[in-house]
């Protein structure tokens, strides 16, 4: 399990590598500003898909990038 402090730095590396420097900046801001559940955004992302289609496209997306992530801290 990570730290906190190596959790925020996968996600902001995950974030700018998904969205660049400027998207992800501005993603930060809109979860900031306005107010979110995560939760329920959550329960409602993957409705349209199986339990079985989420379990595949996780596994292909692993076999994928199998060390992806796995990169030591400093």
């Amino acid at each position: 399990m990570s730290t906190d402090t190596e959790l925020r730095i996968r996600g902001l590396r995950a974030l700018v590598e998904a969205l660049g420097p400027v998207e992800a900046e501005r993603f930060i801001t809109l979860m900031l500003r306005e107010p979110f559940d995560y939760t329920r955004w959550h329960r409602q992302l993957w409705v349209e898909k199986s339990v079985d289609e989420l379990s595949k496209a996780a596994m292909a997306s692993r076999r994928a990038a199998p060390n992806k992530g796995m990169e030591p801290t400093r």
